[in-house]
């Protein structure tokens, strides 16, 4: 298999004062709802939906079982981003020792890119990361949000991260497998906007 060459940045937060936070979409159709009940089918589509087109393969192989292994760890989180009713991102939370939290896994479905929703979404997630512990008593209070993006991830990711707050603190540059990227399912077309058409009251 060949192999190409991936640069991982990882960022953090130290004071939820780091945070800078995107102005919310003006149309008020997104909503942000923390998954509360443990689902693998729903994590697995979210993962595959959003990271199909940028190479998320880690967890396609996973079972059922180690799905929901994962899920019910205490303090793991999943925040969904809904646009007028219909999943469009989503953010991954995960304690770790000694107060940090990790968003393991951020972003949009390749069609509700470009709308202004992941800044949103985003400076959400931050937030419950870092008041987590206020949902699981049993986890110390946060003292350190952390993640990483990559070379293969979408071209205004890191930029995005910035906006936000997030500060650099590492870099590696290594050798990957060069893993096809699955796409959500074979014939999608990742770059389609569904269409938008105003709201309307029954009967006019």
């Amino acid at each position: 298999m060949s192999s190409i060459v991936v640069t991982t940045w990882s960022l953090e937060q130290t004071s939820p004062a780091d945070l800078l936070p995107a102005a919310a979409p003006q149309d008020d159709t997104v909503r942000i709802v923390r998954s509360e009940i443990p689902s693998p089918e729903f994590s697995r589509f979210l993962y595959a939906s959003v990271g199909g087109d940028i190479r998320w393969t880690d967890r396609l192989g996973w079972t059922y079982a180690r799905w929901r292994e994962h899920l019910e760890r205490p303090g793991v989180e999943t925040w969904v981003g809904y646009d007028r009713g219909t999943p469009a991102g989503y953010v991954e939370l995960e304690p770790q020792d000694d107060g940090v939290v990790e968003i393991v896994y951020f972003g949009l479905i390749p069609a509700f890119r470009g709308r202004r929703i992941g800044g949103h979404l985003l400076s959400y997630g931050t937030a419950r990361a870092w008041d987590l512990a206020e949902r699981w008593p049993e986890r110390p209070p946060t003292k350190r949000v952390w993640l990483h993006t990559c070379s293969l991830d979408g071209e205004h990711a890191m930029a995005n991260y910035q906006r936000r707050g997030f500060r650099l603190f590492d870099t590696k540059v290594e050798e990957e497998p060069d893993v096809t990227a699955p796409g959500p399912w074979p014939g999608a077309h990742p770059g389609a906007h569904p269409e938008v058409r105003p709201a309307t009251s029954p009967g006019a």
